[in-house]
């Protein structure tokens, strides 16, 4: 089938339309290949995805309504995976405006073009940081989300809010994906992994917040995508047994359904560290910091509905998957530095 993917140079979009492709579906990718870092980088994953012959690409910007307007009139669409924001819970405090800009103003764009054509389901990013003061672990969809930490959290809060009244109004099937913590070869810049990984390269002290009492629910790349196309082909539905006196927030009358995508196996973060050191044959000069604003100590993904649903089960070991992206990392930088 014919599907657009938002975001498609970023790293889960990357993933994502490569797999979409590989089965043999069409594929437009979207992106505006922003500086919020290296665009090099997206360039080259944005060439990888040019090598398909069912690939293609448009550039543009998901806050720009005319533009996205005109895609859908004459993209013919069938499904949509919206994976393009403005991402980094850090970065949300220092420019706000370009997260409401993103993530809430864009994700209205994008859902109306959804109703406006007709689109068969919408699936979209959102983010274990909505879970937000909750210390309950593991984090279970039917939990309250009531209370984010950052406004990054607060935007993918809205987004789940957006989709549930279009899924309501115009019944349109929308499914949100809870992602905790991705990783993996092609990564973000920004991510704990590649700055850890560049920093003991290069002989430099890393930043290890809340001294090290981190855990994390850290998740492969391929198990994500894996239960991306998953929820894709798994097309929302009304919730019979959906009680309006005591409302799940997870599920609904209208075809509406949110999921936690995780790996349900917390990970210590100095463990994770460890895990890097060995692969990179190198021990690491921690610089320990306190916790951040708007970060949370832990999370741990339920992923019980997920599985029960679309038979998801994450297979990658932290082990495998730190080990594949070293090996990644060290091909392609010495490639362009070569």
């Amino acid at each position: 089938m014919k599907l657009l993917v938002t975001g498609a140079a970023g790293f889960i979009g990357y993933h994502t339309a490569r797999a979409l492709l590989e089965r043999g579906d069409e594929v437009v990718g979207l992106d505006n290949l922003n500086g919020y870092y290296d665009p090099s980088l997206k360039a080259a994953r944005l060439q990888n995805l040019e090598r398909y012959a069912n690939f293609q690409f448009e550039r543009l910007d998901i806050a720009d309504r005319d533009a996205i307007e005109d895609l859908f009139a004459r993209g013919s669409f069938r499904r949509v995976v919206h994976l393009a924001a403005q991402a980094g819970v850090r970065h949300s405090t220092l420019n706000p405006h370009a997260y409401v800009e993103s993530n809430v103003t864009g994700f209205l764009h994008v859902i109306e073009g959804c109703r406006q054509h007709s689109i068969d389901h919408l699936v979209y990013a959102s983010t274990s940081a909505v879970y937000g003061a909750n210390t309950a672990l593991p984090f279970v969809e039917t939990q309250n989300v009531d209370h984010p930490l950052s406004l990054y959290a607060a935007t993918k809060k809205a987004n789940e809010l957006i989709a549930h009244s279009y899924s309501s109004l115009y019944r349109l099937p929308t499914t949100g994906l809870r992602f905790f913590t991705v990783y993996g070869p092609w990564g973000r810049p920004d991510m704990a992994l590649f700055l850890f990984t560049k920093n003991i390269l290069a002989g430099l002290p890393i930043d290890v917040f809340n001294h090290g009492n981190h855990q994390r629910d850290f998740t492969y790349i391929d198990d994500i995508v894996t239960g991306v196309l998953g929820a894709l082909d798994h097309v929302a539905a009304p919730d019979p047994a959906w009680n309006p006196a005591l409302p799940n927030p997870s599920t609904s009358a209208a075809p509406y359904r949110i999921y936690n995508i995780g790996n349900q196996q917390p990970v210590d973060l100095l463990r994770y560290i460890e895990v890097l050191e060995r692969c990179l044959g190198r021990k690491a000069v921690k610089n320990w910091l306190p916790l951040q604003a708007g970060d949370v100590p832990g999370t741990w993904a339920d992923i019980d509905a997920l599985a029960h649903d679309v038979g998801y089960r994450p297979g990658t070991d932290v082990e495998v998957g730190v080990q594949r992206f070293v090996e990644w990392y060290l091909e392609h930088y010495q490639q362009r530095a070569a």
